[in-house]
């Protein structure tokens, strides 16, 4: 069986959230998209939940995570080239997301990382086709 991935994100502004992630290159499902909530497409099988705060509160009874003091969780995208890697980086930072660390590169894979405007931590990858094993 194939599974699907949707990671679920709390954001402060959907619309926002909306237009930084569709100027990274990014669409999302008109049939899962309302003012409370949208489905960003990643690829065939992975997706992520942008919901307002009030919605996403209703999947949990724990607090929000305050992402200025706090890391929630890592979301990290591969790429197909370390320049596709760099080019999304500054996608994000000219579109109002920051970077939050220094690129790392260990040869074989490389990455560098953002944070989008509500905070959330996003790394990117690019590892080596003849590194990957088969």
């Amino acid at each position: 069986m194939s599974r699907k991935l949707f990671v679920n994100l709390p954001v402060k502004e959907l619309d926002r959230s909306v237009q930084f992630f569709t100027a990274l290159g990014f669409s999302f499902n008109a049939h899962f998209t309302d003012e409370t909530a949208t489905c960003m497409i990643v690829s065939e099988s992975s997706f992520v939940m942008l919901l307002t705060e009030e919605k996403f509160r209703q999947f949990t009874p724990k607090q929000l995570c305050d992402t200025t003091r706090a890391t929630e969780v890592l979301v990290c995208l591969s790429a197909e080239s370390r320049a596709e890697v760099d080019q999304l980086v500054a996608k994000a930072v000219a579109a109002g997301g920051s970077l939050y660390k220094e690129p790392i590169d260990f040869g074989f894979m490389y990455g560098h990382s953002f944070q989008d405007p509500d905070g959330h931590q996003w790394e990117v990858m690019f590892m080596e086709p003849e590194a990957i094993p088969q």
